[in-house]
């Protein structure tokens, strides 16, 4: 009779496990934040756009960070495999986020001391020239790190629980998120001489009125890129070009502080969501 009621208890819990229920309010939220970032991916990279994604980003892991205090978190099966893909995973994306910022480090400093040789107004292109050597080595080093990461294109499964499909899924988002912040700083490895001759001629033609969306777009990165190869290659007035150089510059030097400053938030709070997904393992 014991044994009967036992099985019968047994039996009524994984039948009530199997019902649908309400998701709770959490569980919405990191949707809710999944969707607005899938929805950002079909976007064209702009250093604005950029900015948003890593804002959105950062609320994506407060919203993991209540995931994971939930009971419901603590008590969610996970086999090992998923363990290990997790884990594996959230190194991956500290990983490619450490390079992100130290790209950034890299570039700010460049673009200050180029800033600097060319406020001395300096004739000669010597600093230029070193700043875009920086700059391939950069394009190298994202390049080579990119290609050698194997991207997550995660698939949800029905032997899946919701809470690693979640964790999963934010890892995938979050991953393409920087790798676009990324692409972006390197910029095009070949730019096409149509390109090159239109960033150029902003230059040429400063009094040229731009649209709201035509300045909102442009890559910060690449219009100094571009300007500083004009000088280098062809017999431009150095002197003549300094003025919007650096203005382009700033521009730059503005725009990396902004990613830089979103970055290491976003660092710290992957951090400690890893912390706490360790802290639910060890218990």
């Amino acid at each position: 009779m014991d044994s009967f009621a036992a099985n019968s208890k047994k039996s009524f819990h994984i039948r009530s496990n199997s019902l649908p229920s309400k998701p709770h309010p959490v569980v919405d939220e990191v949707n809710e934040n999944l969707c607005k970032l899938r929805a950002s991916e079909e976007a064209t990279s702009s250093s604005s756009s950029l900015c948003q994604k890593l804002d959105g980003l950062q609320d994506l892991q407060d919203s993991i960070d209540k995931l994971l205090l939930l009971p419901l978190s603590h008590q969610a099966p996970v086999d090992n495999k998923s363990v290990d893909d997790l884990l594996e995973g959230s190194l991956k994306i500290l990983d490619v986020c450490a390079l992100a910022k130290d790209v950034l480090s890299q570039m700010k400093e460049s673009a200050h001391e180029l800033e600097s040789a060319l406020r001395r107004r300096k004739d000669d292109k010597i600093d230029v020239q070193k700043y875009l050597n920086s700059r391939k080595m950069v394009k190298k080093a994202i390049h080579m790190t990119l290609k050698g990461m194997k991207k997550t294109n995660f698939q949800k499964s029905d032997e899946s629980s919701e809470i690693v499909s979640l964790l999963k899924e934010a890892e995938t988002v979050t991953y393409n998120s920087i790798e676009s912040l990324l692409l972006f700083v390197a910029g095009p490895k070949f730019p096409s001489k149509m390109s090159r001759w239109s960033l150029v001629s902003k230059f040429i033609q400063p009094k040229k009125v731009v649209s709201k969306d035509e300045d909102t777009n442009e890559n910060e990165v690449e219009m100094v890129d571009v300007a500083l190869c004009s000088i280098t290659n062809h017999k431009s007035d150095f002197l003549v070009q300094v003025e919007d150089v650096q203005k382009s510059l700033r521009k730059l030097e503005s725009c990396i502080c902004d990613f830089e400053e979103d970055l290491e938030s976003l660092y710290r709070r992957l951090v400690k969501n890893r912390v706490s997904f360790l802290n639910i393992l060890n218990h």
